[in-house]
This record gives structure tokens, sequence and C-alpha cells, in this order.
């Protein structure tokens, strides 16, 4: 199943900003959110093929929305692509645990996200 459209959920401005542009520079359709809760929300209501989501949020955090979006009946088929800038070997691991199909850490190499973006689909 190709990739064609992404949620990205963020709840910094800059990061959402930077990873639009470049995301939709290669084509993609790109749908937001600011923090996890609405990241579950748009998960349901948009049917993204791909969702970059960030682990330190307000509320609902990205380990939670991760878990929530696996297990549910729903969504659990999009693959998740944790984005964050916890970078110890049990963050990933955790991040792992919840359902996350990979994990990066920030600052975000562009050019080995699209790999692994290609790669999914």
């Amino acid at each position: 199943m190709p990739i064609k459209k992404i949620l990205v959920v963020d709840d910094s401005p800059t990061e959402r900003f930077a990873l639009i542009e470049f995301l939709s520079k290669q084509g993609f359709s790109v749908v937001t959110a600011e923090n996890g809760e609405d990241g579950v929300v748009k998960s349901k209501a948009e049917k993204p093929d791909l969702i970059l989501m960030d682990v330190v949020m307000p509320g609902i955090n990205g380990y939670q929305a991760t878990r929530t979006i696996s297990r549910d009946e729903e969504t659990r088929n999009i693959p998740i692509i944790m984005t964050t800038s916890k970078d110890q070997e049990t963050d990933k691991i955790w991040g792992m645990r919840q359902g996350a199909f990979d994990y990066m850490t920030k600052p975000l190499d562009l050019e080995e996200l699209l790999k692994k973006i290609q790669a999914i689909g």
C-alpha cells in the first residue's frame, strides 16, 4: 500500500511546519495534530497511511496515543513512526512495545525519514 497521506502529531509548531514543508514537496498529503488526544481523533477521522508521532506532548503523550491507536480495531493497521528527542535505548524499546513501527530521534534526518516512509509503502 503506497503511503499518500501522513498524519504529523507534534506539539511544536516549528516541527509541524518543517515536516509539512518537506513531506508536501515529496508529494505527500499532510494532516497535523497538536497533541496526542487530537492525534487519536484524527487517526480515526482522516485514516492516514502513516503517522509520525512525537512523544513529549501535554495531555496524552506520544506513547499513550500510539498505544491507543495501535490497539484500536479501526486504526491498528496504520504504521506509526515515533519522532522524538528521547534518545535512550529504553525510550525506543518502550515506544516499540506501545505499537510503534519505527523510532527516530530529533533532529530528524529527513532523507532517512523518507527512506523509512518508502520502505513502508
